[in-house]
């Protein structure tokens, strides 16, 4: 049963990766799209201010004093930032191989442009080879997350195996040698001994 859920994992997995670099393709084209309209805006605040004979932050500054328009201060220092977060992230992914675009999520992370394209998302079958290695990565990563979550749910109902208990082994017994004992010399006297006549003994 768990291996099941993890092929279903892995499945769901490379399904759902293999999408990433046609969506990161077309996340790219929407981005460009938001940054030229960025800059744009940009470019025509710019040229107000120097028409009005101050720079970027003096312009702003003037805002600020100003009644009518302290709003709009902040509304353009957020577009400022947002502009040139969407640029660095513009040319990072143009710079980056479709397989090198699957470590960078970190820079499809806008949400007005991830919305965007998700609208507009319409799913392709992955005949690439990052498509493939998307779906591999996908696969895997499906696996191993269904083969982690499916040893912790069941982590509580597994019973610890009773260790078996060891054999204590019997120190050997050394048998003590028997004592020497010093052979005793017997002396016999041959049986058949001739006696010489008139001699004692």
């Amino acid at each position: 049963m768990i291996r099941v859920l993890c092929l279903i994992g892995g499945l769901s997995g490379a399904a759902g990766l293999s999408q990433y670099p046609e969506f990161s393709q077309q996340y790219l084209q929407r981005l460009a799209g938001q940054v030229d309209e960025l800059t744009r805006q940009v470019v025509d605040f710019d040229e107000t201010a120097l028409a009005d004979g101050m720079g970027r932050e003096e312009m702003l500054q003037a805002m600020a004093d100003t009644p009518l328009v302290a709003s709009q201060e902040a509304l353009w220092r957020r577009t400022f930032a947002r502009h040139a977060r969407l640029s660095e992230n513009l040319m990072v992914l143009r710079a980056a191989t479709p397989l090198e675009r699957l470590t960078l999520p970190h820079r499809m992370a806008d949400p007005a442009t991830l919305a965007a394209v998700w609208d507009d998302f319409t799913p392709a079958v992955p005949l690439s080879v990052a498509g493939a290695a998307s779906a591999g990565t996908g696969f895997l990563g499906g696996w191993a997350g269904f083969a982690i979550l499916a040893a912790f749910i069941s982590m509580p109902f597994r019973r610890a195996k009773p260790v078996p208990a060891t054999k204590k082994r019997r120190a050997p017994v050394i048998k003590a040698d028997p004592p020497v004992t010093r052979p005793t010399l017997v002396a016999e006297t041959p049986p058949n001994r001739p006696r010489l006549a008139g001699v004692q003994r």
